[in-house]
């Protein structure tokens, strides 16, 4: 009989001597995010209600029309009255950090995938694996690492949510023609204009896709991320799975959905908008 392999043991050894020489980035880490999340609840709470849902609703206006911005306030009317409002603005800032931050480390990875061969051979492996593993399995490390609150949610989030983007950035990118290219290079351009001012706007609708994917996949963790500490709408869902209370879920659960479209019609509108610019 074949023993078993340790890797149970291997990952505990990692995952330790990680927790013991990289204590002090993973605290900075931790304070940034934390702050940055603190931030922005502090903005969404600041905002009057009323006020707030007027400037969604115009917004909503500005980038798509009349029935998307009549949607968007009685949307965030229904959560106001249902008493989710608070959670939501919490919610809301989870997300949006996981986000950026997913955002912010996705784009210079998949232009990197974009511009090498061997390095996109190795980062597609392991963007499948971050896809494919569970995500409840990446609870355990960011405890390990950050503790219980909603550091260890945002870096969840952003480890599930991150995949998108650099594969829709590389794809945006490899996909500029290669005549264009070619004449770029001709006319003496380097690298960095060659990006900056060829194939990163004609990739830019490719990006904003991936951009939109991260998005929702960041929202999709706030009930998971709630199992750790975050606060926010998931923490509503569940606590009402937890007591069997279907009525709190549903309202609880249709709040998501409401900030999920809201979120998911913005940024195609923006994506719809660059398209025709």
């Amino acid at each position: 009989m074949i023993s078993k392999i340790p890797l149970d043991e291997w990952v505990e050894f990692v995952v330790d001597k990680l927790e013991v020489n990289l204590g002090v980035l993973f605290q900075f880490i931790s304070t940034c995010i934390e702050g940055t999340v603190n931030a922005l609840s502090f903005v969404f709470h600041g905002v009057p209600v009323l006020m707030l849902i007027g400037l969604v609703s115009i917004l909503a206006f500005y980038l798509g029309r009349w029935s998307f911005a009549v949607f968007s306030g009685l949307g965030l009317l229904l959560i106001y009255n249902l008493g989710f409002w608070s959670h939501t603005m919490d919610t809301l800032a989870l997300v949006l950090t996981s986000a950026l931050i997913s955002i912010i480390i996705g784009i210079p990875i998949g232009v990197w995938c974009a511009q090498s061969d061997k390095f996109r051979n190795v980062a597609t492996p392991l963007l499948d694996f971050m896809q494919t593993m569970p995500a409840f399995v990446y609870l355990i490390p960011a405890v390990t690492f950050f503790g219980l609150g909603v550091v260890p949610g945002v870096i969840a989030s952003v480890i599930f949510a991150v995949p998108p983007t650099i594969r829709l950035t590389n794809l945006g990118i490899r996909q500029v023609a290669e005549d264009l290219v070619e004449a770029a290079d001709a006319f003496g351009s380097t690298p960095s204009q060659k990006l900056f001012k060829l194939q990163f706007p004609l990739a830019l609708p490719s990006i904003m896709a991936g951009m939109n994917q991260t998005i929702m996949l960041s929202l999709s963790m706030v009930v998971i991320a709630s199992m750790i500490g975050a606060q926010g709408i998931g923490a509503d869902v569940y606590r009402a799975v937890t007591q069997i209370k279907t009525g709190q879920g549903f309202e609880a659960g249709l709040s998501i959905v409401v900030l999920a479209i809201l979120l998911d019609r913005m940024t195609q509108y923006i994506l719809k908008r660059k398209r025709s610019v």
